[in-house]
C-alpha cells in the first residue's frame, strides 16, 4: 500500500497521522470528562472526599454542593462541545487528504494507461480500464486507506481508555481486555479469507456487468439483428445477481461487529457486578458506572475496528490492481503544440516490428522513403502488416529494430508528439465523439478556442456543405455517440475535415473507403484527389485493397 502512494502524499501522511492521534486524544478527553459528573451523581460526598474534586471545589470557592455540581456539568458540556468542533476540523483535514489522493490516483492511472501506448490499450478491455480509473482508485482511498485511519485512531483511543481504566481499576481494565480482545480475534480468524474472496468476486462481477452493457450498446445493430439481446441480458442478469448476493452477504457480516460487542458488554457488566458483590465492595455502583462510561466508547471503537477491517478485506482487490501500476507524483498533462517541420522525406531504415506475444516479426527489414508532396499507395493482402506499418509511421508503435526518420531526424519518445502534430489520419472507421460536428472537426480543442471560419472552410474542402445544411443546428448539431446519426461516407468526410482543420503536412488514409459503396468511394477518392491537386505540398499516403482507390497515386508499393 505504501508503494502505491506517491512520494508527495507520503510526506503529507505524517500530518494526517498527527490529526488521527489528536482525534483519539480528544475523544478520550470526551470520555474522561464524564467521570466527574458520574462521581458526583453516584457519590454526593465525593467533592470533599475526592482529592481532585476537593481542590477544584476549593478553587471555585462556591457555597454549596448544588452550585458546584452545576458548574462542573456546564464545564463538561463546554469541553465536549469544543472537543467535537475540533474533531470536525481534524476530520476535515483527513478527508481532504483522502480525496485529494483519490483525485491524484485516478488522474495518474488514466495518464499511466494512456502512456503505455496503443499496443497496451488494444490488448485490454476498455470496460476494465474504465472501471479501474473511475472506481478502483476510489475504493483504494475510501475502502482501504480511510478504514486504516479509523483503525489507527480507534486503537489509540482504546489504549488511552485501557491505561486510564488500569490506573483507576485494574479489575475493570483486565475485564475489558478479556472480553473484547477474544471478540476481535474470533471475528478476524473466522472472516478474513471470506471477506477478501467476496470482494474479489464482486469486482469480477462488476467488470462483467459493465463490459456487457458497453458491448450491447456499442454493437447495438449487430445485437438487435442477431437476436443476441436475450443472451446479453442473461449475462448481465447473472452478473447482477452475483453482485446482489455478495452485497447481501457482506451486509450480514457488517452486522456482526455490533452483535459481538453488545454481547461482550452485557457479559462484562454482569461479571463486574458479580465480582464486586462476591468481594463485598462498597464501591459497586461507582465502579459499575465507570465501566459503563468506558464501554459507551469501547463498543463503537471495537465495532469500528472490526467494521473497518472488514471493509479493507472487502476492497483489497484495489491494492492488487494499483500495485501493478507505476503511479507517478506528476498527475498533470502538458499540452505540446510544437510541430515538427517536414520539408523533404520520411525514411524507414531496416525496420522490424514484432508484437509482444508474437513468435515472429510482422514487419521484417523494411526500408522505404516517402517524399514530400508524393501520393503514395500501399496495398497487400489482409494480415500482411499494412496497418501495422501505418501505426509505426504514425508513432503509435515503436520499431523493434531499425529507425524512422523525418528530414533526417530520428523519431523518438522526445519528439513523437511534435511529429503527430504535423500529420492527419483517417481510419477505416473514423472515431466520432458524442459532441457537436464542429467539436468533432476541431477535435481536441476547447469549445471556446474553435476557429469556426476554418471549420467552415474545411467543411467545403471535404464536401460536407450539403450535409451541414441538412442539420437543424448546423455545425453545432450533435451527431451521436460514435456517429450514430451519420452515414459511412459522412463519417469519412468528417475524418478528412478533421485532418484538414489541423493543417497537416502528411495525410494518412487507412482503408478509408473499403466499407463504402462504389459511388461513395468514388466521391471520397475524388475529394482526396482534389485536395492533392489544390495543395501539391500535401503528402498523401493511402492503404487500400482495391486498385481503384489508388488510381490517383504517383507510386504504389505492394507488401508481401
Amino acid at each position: 500500500m505504501w508503494s502505491i502512494i506517491p512520494q508527495s502524499y507520503r510526506r503529507r501522511a505524517i500530518g494526517v497521522a498527527a490529526t488521527i492521534f489528536l482525534r483519539a486524544l480528544l475523544n478520550f478527553v470526551g470520555v474522561a470528562m464524564l467521570i466527574p459528573v458520574l462521581t458526583l451523581i453516584l457519590d454526593g460526598d465525593s467533592f470533599t472526599s475526592n482529592e481532585y474534586l476537593r481542590n477544584i471545589y476549593s478553587w471555585l470557592d462556591v457555597n454549596s454542593f448544588e452550585s458546584f455540581a452545576v458548574i462542573v456539568c456546564v464545564a463538561v458540556v463546554a469541553v465536549i462541545l469544543i472537543k467535537n468542533i475540533a474533531i470536525l476540523g481534524l476530520y476535515r483535514w483527513e478527508r481532504n487528504y483522502i480525496y485529494a489522493l483519490y483525485r491524484h490516483l485516478s488522474k495518474a492511472l488514466f495518464i499511466s494507461y494512456h502512456r503505455r501506448g496503443f499496443g497496451f490499450v488494444k490488448q485490454q478491455n476498455s470496460a476494465v480500464l474504465t472501471r479501474n480509473v473511475n472506481v478502483v482508485s476510489l475504493m483504494f482511498v475510501a475502502g482501504v486507506l480511510k478504514p486504516i485511519a479509523t483503525i489507527i485512531g480507534e486503537v489509540l483511543l482504546l489504549t488511552l481508555i485501557f491505561v486510564a481504566l488500569l490506573w483507576y481499576s485494574p479489575l475493570a481494565a483486565l475485564l475489558a481486555v478479556g472480553l473484547f480482545l477474544p471478540i476481535v480475534a474470533i471475528f478476524y480468524l473466522a472472516l478474513r479469507r471470506k471477506l477478501h474472496d467476496i470482494g474479489e468476486r464482486e469486482n469480477v462481477a462488476q467488470r462483467t456487468k459493465s463490459r456487457v452493457v458497453a458491448e450491447c450498446f456499442r454493437g447495438y445493430a449487430d445485437v438487435e439483428i442477431g437476436g443476441a439481446f436475450p443472451y446479453m441480458f442473461k449475462r448481465f442478469e447473472a452478473a447482477m445477481n452475483e453482485v446482489v448476493s455478495l452485497r447481501k452477504r457482506n451486509a450480514t457480516i457488517g452486522m456482526l461487529p455490533q452483535m459481538f460487542t453488545e454481547v461482550g458488554l452485557a457479559v462484562g457488566l454482569v461479571a463486574l457486578v458479580m465480582l464486586s458483590v462476591l468481594n463485598h465492595s462498597d464501591n459497586v455502583a461507582l465502579m459499575f458506572g465507570i465501566f459503563a462510561v468506558a464501554a459507551i466508547r469501547l463498543i463503537p471503537s471495537v465495532r469500528g475496528i472490526m467494521s473497518s477491517w472488514s471493509t479493507i478485506r472487502y476492497n483489497r482487490y484495489a491494492i492488487d490492481t494499483l500495485a501493478d501500476i507505476d503511479v507517478a507524483d506528476d498527475d498533470s498533462v502538458v499540452e505540446n503544440g510544437e510541430r515538427m517541420t517536414f520539408e523533404r522525406t520520411i525514411e524507414l531504415r531496416n525496420v522490424d516490428f514484432r508484437f509482444e506475444d508474437a513468435d515472429s516479426n510482422t514487419i521484417n527489414d523494411l526500408s522505404l522513403t516517402i517524399n514530400k508532396g508524393e501520393r503514395l499507395g500501399i496495398r497487400g493482402s489482409s494480415g500482411v502488416g499494412k496497418t501495422t506499418l501505418f501505426n509505426l509511421i504514425l508513432g503509435l508503435y515503436r520499431p523493434t529494430n531499425g529507425e524512422i526518420l523525418v528530414d533526417g531526424v530520428r523519431l523518438s519518445d522526445d519528439n513523437i508528439r511534435s511529429w503527430q502534430n504535423a500529420i492527419g489520419y483517417v481510419s477505416q472507421s473514423v472515431f466520432i465523439a458524442d459532441m457537436t460536428l464542429a467539436e468533432n472537426i476541431a477535435f481536441g480543442c476547447d469549445v471556446k478556442d474553435i476557429d469556426y471560419e476554418r471549420v467552415n472552410k474545411v467543411i467545403e474542402l471535404a464536401n460536407l456543405k450539403e450535409f451541414v445544411a441538412s442539420l437543424s443546428d448546423g455545425v453545432n448539431s450533435r451527431i451521436g455517440e460514435q456517429g450514430s446519426r451519420i452515414s459511412g461516407g459522412q463519417r469519412q468526410r468528417i475524418g478528412i475535415a478533421r485532418a484538414l482543420y489541423k493543417g497537416c503536412d502528411v495525410l494518412f488514409f487507412d482503408e478509408a473507403t473499403s466499407s463504402l459503396d462504389d459511388k461513395t468511394e468514388e466521391n471520397i477518392n475524388n475529394a482526396i484527389r482534389r485536395l492533392s491537386t489544390d495543395n501539391r505540398s500535401l503528402t498523401i499516403v493511402v492503404i487500400a485493397h482495391r486498385d481503384s482507390s489508388l488510381e490517383y497515386c504517383d507510386r504504389i508499393i505492394t507488401l508481401r
